[in-house]
């Protein structure tokens, strides 16, 4: 039998690229391996939310979609394949494909061919999910998707894997069974912080049981898995096995139908045309596979292919709007030629997928200064990544020197890792035109293309060391020092270096924070808490043999470690460089002095950096000597914030007289920020955490926070108006609650905003009647512990 097209896959792509074709009169087919559709999203948790994104690009396609529910989204997808009639052929997984238009031969796995002038590859990346690899892992006994927990009820389930899905598993599990779970490694270094916080919760409680360093040997069906632990075999009785150990990419498959890699990296995509078409005439590539992860993109796109494959010209859904983008630009190009222009003139995206590379674009905004005009100060808190697409700017640094950076170079990544406050001023030199990024967006890629980690990196640390410890040092003898770095990664109460080490080295703090102690008559106190952007080491580097300090990791933090030797070297070489450290040296010594006479104050700030003030940008504190329990300002926060407080001043620990209630941290790299779907976290220029009316109310960022400072709450009704109020007697008085909305009420996520918009500050503080409330960084309240001492 012979088709205009044979459309592989029907996930989203290929069911709209099915839809269309249909509706275009082509003779088609569409093969799926399965036995249904959208066989990823089938394998989605029961209720999972699913995302129509971005919202910014609208839907074209013959099928019906909106966000919603796993469930909502199949079903309205198997009512549009029954209306149109859609071909579609299930249990026809397709094992090769060969030829070229217009004879094409699809081979599929029981024997059977198939004839297409046209073959759409729209099968994604997840392929086939990775299986045990032992005996056994084919039996009934072992699966390898969940789709609704509460089916189980009272069994022992083993989960193999430590990814998301394998902790989303386990903890739906365990709330009505007995749920074991293995771990390869020994720590969960895959998982969104959020699912770390939730599955070491449930270890340390004990409703999870672990296993960690861990391989399967063998399965027995029906009865057992055979485990190679650390300390030797072992067999669990169980009634049933979930791997969850994510899936097969398949580059082989995409390979042997002909098509080409630009690169041997795992992560590259194949180059497509402006139309989807491989290397090989006639062969497409959509979807995920194509550069287009989310779904909307991916309708779109199988909308357009069928219209190609039909010799119908169209435009694709989202040229409008990079049209429009580019209107100001003066290129005087098309939309097609003004990509092909920022990727030829940013060498950082020069193996970037073409069409993930639109999608970038589709997300930055696209700046036009002019001469003298600044892109960012010192000390903003913005945190997104720029690229000189034409003219030039100049970096401002505390020595009132400026650095160049031309076109096709970048910046802003100091800020995108740390998370902190702007470095330094940036300006036009000129006229200019500049791609500012999303953080959200660069990160995504940096994950997907290891070429831009690489590079991302390599000028984050070069840049670190000329700001930190070499600012004369010429560019090219930098990024020889750099060479010789290495990047460490820290977990909380990590020690980077213990008292009494032999000196190894400097480390200059990338991300996070560190606390410095020194034993004290018998005890280990606290001197002094080392921000992002600072060092550590130094003191025994210049001179002394042994470390005369503790360092500790206060949150998960990077350095960019500078070995002893290296160091050495760059003293000798840069006379500046050992002056500047012999005067931290005395700082630090002057301070040891003063710590080591009060000991009580070392004892302080340890409380507070196990309370996370070691990541926190600003954080509430109440004085427990003023504090007369009036409430004010719980019911100042809710009058200002619809009748929903964001702190709970009586919950959270005290030391002393301090105590740190329940309220927003405002994190330097904020964890609520990480998994947000409609990317509704955002952080202002002065560095409040807020929260967007765009929020669905998934709640990963109330899961995500670790210091469960975010709550999900229903909309308040409307509060009388103090007139209305006192002539009527309706409704909630000042301070008092105001009931809840209709029951059936969105409830979304609302936490401290520093109450950003009202003159004044924090109305939290500005209630307080007796000054027990004050709102300060982490370093401020060091120094005042500090200087009080």
């Amino acid at each position: 039998m012979s088709f205009d097209v044979a459309i592989v896959g029907s996930g989203p792509a290929g069911l709209s690229a099915a839809a269309r074709a249909a509706g275009l009169g082509l003779s088609y087919v569409l093969l799926e391996g399965t036995a249904a559709p959208a066989n990823t999203i089938q394998r989605y948790q029961k209720g999972k939310h699913v995302m129509a994104e971005p919202t910014v690009v609208p839907l074209r396609s013959d099928l019906q979609f909106a966000a919603g529910t796993r469930e909502a989204v199949l079903g309205a997808w198997q009512n549009s394949i029954d209306d149109i009639g859609i071909n579609v052929r299930y249990g026809a997984e397709v094992t090769a494909i060969e030829g070229r238009r217009p004879q094409f031969t699809i081979t599929l796995a029981d024997g059977d061919t198939l004839a297409a002038k046209s073959v759409v590859l729209a099968i994604g990346l997840q392929g086939n999910p990775r299986k045990l690899g032992v005996p056994g892992e084919d039996d009934s006994f072992v699966q390898y998707t969940l789709d609704d927990p509460e089916e189980y009820n009272g069994e022992i389930i083993v989960i193999v894997g430590a990814g998301d899905a394998a902790i989303e598993n386990a903890i739906a599990l365990a709330r009505s069974n007995s749920v074991i779970i293995i771990n390869r490694r020994d720590e969960f270094a895959r998982a969104k912080e959020g699912n770390l916080a939730l599955i070491t919760r449930a270890i340390e409680d004990g409703s999870i049981t672990c296993f960690n360093k861990t391989n399967v040997d063998s399965v027995e069906p029906g009865q057992a898995i055979v485990l190679n632990t650390e300390t030797g075999q072992t067999r669990v009785e169980c009634n049933r096995i979930i791997a969850r150990l994510g899936a097969i990419p398949p580059r082989g498959f995409v390979e042997s139908c002909g098509i080409e890699f630009p690169s041997s990296d795992p992560t590259t995509l194949p180059e497509l045309s402006n139309q989807y078409e491989s290397n090989v005439e006639g062969l497409y590539v959509i979807g995920a596979l194509g550069g287009y992860p989310l779904i909307k993109q991916a309708m779109n796109q199988g909308f357009e292919i069928a219209e190609f494959i039909a010799g119908n010209d169209i435009l694709p859904a989202d040229h409008g709007i990079l049209e429009q983008k580019f209107r100001a630009l003066p290129f005087g190009l098309d939309v097609d030629d003004t990509l092909a222009l920022i990727r030829k003139r940013i060498p950082l995206f020069a193996d970037v997928n073409g069409l993930v590379l639109r999608e970038l674009v589709l997300a930055s905004e696209l700046l036009t200064p002019k001469d003298g005009d600044i892109i960012f100060r010192k000390n903003d808190y913005t945190n997104s990544f720029i690229s000189i697409v034409e003219g030039e700017v100049k970096v401002e640094t505390d020595e009132g020197k400026s650095i160049r950076l031309e076109r096709g170079q970048f910046f802003g990544e100091m800020s995108l890792l740390s998370g902190r406050r702007r470095s330094a001023t940036v300006r036009a030199s000129g006229d200019c035109v500049l791609l500012e990024s999303p953080r959200r967006e660069i990160i995504r890629l940096m994950n997907s293309y290891e070429r831009v980690r690489r590079i991302i990196d390599q000028f984050f640390i070069i840049r670190t060391l000329r700001q930190g410890l070499v600012p004369d040092l010429p560019f090219d003898e930098v990024a020889a020092v750099a060479a010789k770095t290495e990047l460490k990664t820290f977990k909380a109460n990590d020690m980077l270096f213990a008292e009494g080490d032999d000196a190894d080295g400097l480390h200059l703090i990338r991300s996070g924070s560190v606390s410095v102690s020194r034993n004290i008559g018998g005890r280990d106190i606290v001197t002094t808490y080392v921000s992002a952007g600072n060092y550590v080491g130094e003191m025994a580097l210049l001179g002394q043999s042994k470390r005369s300090a503790t360092v500790r990791a206060t949150v998960l933090t990077e350095s960019i470690f500078l070995g002893a030797e290296v160091f050495a070297q760059l003293l000798l070489s840069q006379t500046g460089l050992r002056e500047r450290v012999q005067d931290t040296v005395k700082d630090r010594l002057s301070e040891n002095l003063r710590m080591e006479a009060a000991p009580e104050a070392g004892d302080l700030i340890s409380f507070l950096m196990q309370q996370g003030l070691g990541e926190a940008t600003d954080v509430l504190l109440i004085d427990e000597s003023l504090c007369v329990g009036c409430d004010n300002c719980e019911k100042a926060c809710a009058e200002t914030h619809g009748g929903t407080s964001r702190l709970d001043r009586s919950a959270g620990p005290s030391y002393a007289q301090v105590h740190v209630p329940t309220s927003c941290r405002h994190c330097e790299d904020p964890h609520c920020m990480k998994d947000c779907p409609p990317d509704a976290i955002r952080r202002a220029p002065n560095g409040e955490v807020f929260i967007e009316d765009s929020c669905i109310g998934c709640g990963n960022c109330e899961r995500n926070c670790p210091y469960g400072v975010i709550q999900m709450a229903s909309a308040k009704e409307k509060a009388p108006g103090l007139i209305a109020w006192l002539m009527t007697g309706r409704g909630p008085g000042p301070g008092e609650r105001q009931p809840l909305a209709a029951e059936k009420s969105v409830k979304k996520a609302v936490k401290c905003d520093m109450c950003k918009d009202l003159r004044g500050g924090p109305a939290c503080v500005r209630a307080c009647p007796t000054g027990a409330a004050l709102r300060m960084s982490p370093s401020e309240f060091v120094n005042l512990t500090k200087e009080a001492s």
